[in-house]
């Protein structure tokens, strides 16, 4: 798949089927989210990955919008180091692509609790762990391509000035 069309098709999916996603492609994704551009090259980021099904279910438990967490097969957390949002924002991007590529689903989930998350965890305390994914294969139908639900380019660019 090239990337535009990775871009263009990849959507968030919250449920997921019983499948085992192999161990090769699970690492081929954190690769990818190692590879993930950031701010001086500093990679300020530790991911936690969480396969075990009742820390999923605990994990899920985390935040208000985590509940999907609980049907994946796995999740990763991005342990921030350095508190630059920007640059989990990337290597977040970066591993949901990769998934996508590979041909797994997957869903952001914000963490609230964080001191809920940290001791489940075992977090340290200075990091900041508010995004994590769950990653799997899609149960739910596929999308219509052409309703992404996308504002039209127009509708969002100016050019030069506002």
């Amino acid at each position: 798949m090239n990337t535009l069309d990775a871009i263009r098709t990849k959507g968030s999916v919250r449920k997921f089927t019983e499948e085992s996603v192999p161990e090769e492609t699970i690492l081929q994704i954190l690769d990818a989210g190692r590879h993930s551009q950031s701010s001086k090259n500093n990679q300020p980021w530790t991911f936690v990955l969480v396969q075990d099904k009742e820390h999923l279910k605990a994990l899920s438990e985390c935040g208000t919008y985590a509940g999907h967490i609980a049907g994946a097969d796995f999740a990763v957390v991005l342990v921030d180091h350095s508190n630059w949002s920007f640059d989990i924002g990337q290597a977040a991007a970066y591993l949901q692509l990769a998934a996508w590529d590979l041909g797994v689903s997957s869903c952001i989930a914000y963490f609230g609790l964080q001191d809920k998350l940290k001791d489940l965890l075992g977090i340290p305390p200075g990091a900041v762990a508010e995004i994590g994914i769950s990653f799997g294969y899609s149960a739910e139908e596929p999308r219509s391509l052409r309703k992404s639900g996308r504002k039209p380019l127009e509708d969002i660019l100016k050019r030069e000035h506002w």
